[in-house]
């Protein structure tokens, strides 16, 4: 039986700021100390009053412009009521019928809305047959967007998820790290027969793009299995086991009533018109990552997979742009700087040193003058860069003090070139018969005998009129 997929995602993300959307206390992800950033409102004690963090509004508005979503001008914030044991209030403030931002497309998918609520604590289950709650992460600043149900397959949704956490760090508004839940991730999927909507069942907190892809991949298929035979879909929440690759059943999925949602009465209602730091946000907005792609690709003629380098990793990246913009006019010299950077440089980086090690953009473009010049050969820029990424300092003193220049003298090359003749007149003889490709080995040998400091376009010059 085929069955048609459709799936809308609902993505929280934690914003960059300075303090909680409600109090002064530091928004830390990075705070181990349990319960350390916490007050009496984050703590929701008696008589504690919420006041509305700007810069958490405005990131949110800076989303919406990015994506051409339509702002709002009258926004309030709501109670949204349930209990857990890590939301002190025994409710969330959020956003229910009048969110900031509505509307709007990313990666080809249509956005519903996007709100802006608190985080919840988090609990803990490893200190034996109880849990704790730690409420460090009570009342951070939480963007929620809710993509509308036009997704059909995982990749889809994959790719949509990357390309919000690529947006959500180029301009500055979240960090967005699935692994410390900065970013998570819920799925909403139905399959059907028809063209009508199934019935929906959401998988909630994925933290991986792996794992999206894989919750979507398993439920379509319990879904088809369980319509298989002859049984119904329990509209549900679910929760997605990394060990197992499995989601598992957690609680009735609720609705809307089920929250029982009211204005909050403690914060203020709000006319963004009226507020001047949120006016103009257009012309805060960075290269955002679709206009870079298409200005590598428009610019350098660069491959799909070269700009999603320099598109993805943004210190790569940024890199990049410094030395292309400070060899502006030399398209060949930017292109030889771009292969280093995306191999060699990019695999210095996996050894462990944070972003270009001891490397600045004006040692990397000598090194590459060098490499443009003939100078170094392609071994000899390699061994450079590498003790430039280690122990910084200038790739010329480099090369000189190892060995590593380029040897391009003609009388001390034809004497090295003479010596391999003569030792190897087996293969001239070859060569003089016709199979010219044998230049290839007579300039390897000349490369070992020089222990790769020749330059092979000269050793190939003399090669080919010595043995004429």
């Amino acid at each position: 039986m085929a069955y048609k997929t459709t799936i809308g995602l609902e993505v929280h993300a934690e914003l960059k700021t300075t303090t909680k959307m409600f109090c002064r206390c530091k928004n830390d992800p990075d705070e181990v100390r349990p319960n350390w950033n916490v007050c009496p409102v984050c703590t929701a004690q008696p008589g504690a009053l919420p006041v509305i963090n700007k810069k958490a509004v405005e990131h949110v508005l800076r989303v919406g412009t990015a994506i051409g979503s339509t702002l709002a001008d009258f926004t309030e914030w709501d109670r949204k009521n349930y209990f857990y044991p890590d939301m002190p209030k025994g409710y969330q403030i959020s956003q229910y019928k009048y969110p900031l931002v509505s509307a709007g497309t990313l990666a080809g998918v249509d956005i519903t809305r996007i709100h802006l609520e608190e985080d919840t604590g988090s609990s803990r289950h490893d200190k034996g047959d109880y849990s704790l709650v730690d409420y460090n992460r009570a009342g951070v600043p939480l963007m929620e967007l809710v993509t509308e149900a036009v997704i059909h397959d995982a990749e889809t949704a994959m790719r949509f998820a990357k390309e919000l956490q690529l947006l959500l760090r180029y301009i500055g508004v979240s960090d967005a790290n699935m692994e410390k839940g900065e970013m998570r991730v819920e799925v909403n999927i139905s399959i059907s027969e028809t063209e009508t909507f199934g019935t929906k069942v959401e998988v909630k907190n994925i933290n991986s793009f792996k794992a999206v892809g894989d919750a979507i991949a398993y439920e379509m298929k319990r879904h088809a299995e369980v319509l298989g035979r002859g049984e119904k879909i329990v509209q549900e929440t679910r929760g997605w086991d990394e060990n197992t690759g499995k989601t598992f059943s957690q609680r009735k999925k609720e609705n809307a009533n089920d929250y029982r949602y009211f204005p909050d009465p403690d914060l203020p209602k709000m006319k963004i018109s009226e507020i001047p730091e949120f006016q103009n946000l257009q012309s805060t907005m960075p290269e955002l990552p679709w206009e870079r792609r298409a200005r590598l690709a428009g610019e350098f003629g660069f491959p799909d997979a070269i700009i999603e380098i320099f598109v993805t990793d943004m210190v790569i990246g940024g890199f990049f742009t410094d030395v292309a913009t400070k060899l502006s006019s030399d398209k060949e010299l930017i292109k030889l700087a771009s292969n280093y950077i995306t191999s060699d440089l990019t695999a210095l980086m996996k050894g462990g040193t944070t972003g270009m090690g001891m490397v600045t953009v004006d040692t990397f473009i000598a090194l590459i003058r060098m490499v443009g010049a003939g100078d170094l050969s392609s071994r000899g820029a390699k061994d450079t860069l590498a003790i430039m990424y280690r122990e910084g300092g200038n790739p010329e003193e480099i090369a000189e003090t190892n060995g590593l220049i380029q040897k391009s003298d003609m009388g001390a090359l034809e004497l090295i070139v003479k010596e391999i003749i003569a030792s190897n007149s087996n293969v001239v003889a070859e060569y003089k018969s016709g199979k010219v490709a044998l230049l290839q080995f007579f300039i390897g040998q000349g490369m070992k005998a020089s222990k790769g400091s020749a330059n092979p376009q000269v050793l190939g010059e003399i090669f080919k009129k010595l043995l004429a």
